[in-house]
């Protein structure tokens, strides 16, 4: 073939065949942005390293609450130190943690100014507490909850397979 030829033959055929590619990637950026924001499965919860948490065979998963940690030392609520278990554990302590209840009340303040209309009964706390953290403890941060007004109080748990009805 001539180059006159290999030219003509080259360009035959290139008149429409132009493809608009910016649609095409914003449409893919769309569906890519809206298959992360449905398609996550996220840990409420925040995973600490010094508390373990019961088992249990709960099928609930967590919602997004107001999260008070009893570790070992301290007691957190969402992840900031407000008071010290060995005050707390104290036999002489009133039943409720004031500085807790004070630290629960801020936090429901805080969001209510998200959600005005939020009725008390439906404020939810969740309670992370060690596996080895003594009952009274559990009590009365469980009490102080109920005083700041959070109706619905939760422990968190993590959550074990149930045996087979067989047995063995």
């Amino acid at each position: 073939m001539t180059p006159y030829r290999i030219k003509k033959h080259r360009q035959r055929g290139h008149y429409g065949s132009h493809m608009a590619l910016v649609p095409f990637i914003d449409m893919l950026t769309m569906l890519v942005v809206f298959l992360l924001l449905h398609s996550s499965d996220v840990e409420i919860l925040p995973n600490t390293k010094n508390i373990t948490i019961p088992q249990s065979i709960a099928e609930l998963r967590p919602r997004e609450t107001v999260v008070v940690m009893v570790t070992t030392e301290d007691l957190l609520v969402n992840g900031r130190a407000v008071a010290k278990v060995a005050d707390v554990n104290d036999a002489n302590a009133t039943l409720i943690i004031e500085p807790l209840r004070l630290a629960l009340k801020e936090q429901a303040d805080s969001s209510l100014r998200y959600s005005a209309q939020q009725d008390l009964a439906d404020r939810e706390v969740t309670i992370m507490g060690d596996k080895g953290t003594p009952f009274t403890v559990l009590k009365r941060v469980m009490a102080t909850a109920t005083a700041a007004d959070y109706g619905k109080v939760s422990l968190a748990v993590i959550q074990r397979e149930i045996a087979p009805a067989g047995g063995a």
